[in-house]
């Protein structure tokens, strides 16, 4: 039997509605790959790589990653 992984919530929100600096309707989940997708030259395997630890950080730790990584 596989482990269940706990998949945070905030990650299937609007980028408006979790930061007051965000125009995007994206949802976070995509705002995080998009930005590793351009930063990767459009390499999957790369971006999934660095992708992955955000989708098991807990709310408060996300929230202040995608702040650093994506706040212009």
């Amino acid at each position: 039997m596989a482990a269940a992984v706990e998949m945070n919530s905030m990650l299937d929100e609007k980028m408006t509605d979790v930061f007051d600096w965000s125009d995007s309707k994206l949802p976070v989940r995509d705002a995080i790959w998009n930005h590793f997708m351009d930063a990767d030259s459009h390499d999957t395997d790369k971006t999934a790589d660095e992708v992955a630890p955000y989708m098991s950080m807990d709310e408060a730790k996300l929230k202040s990653e995608v702040e650093k990584l994506l706040k212009a």
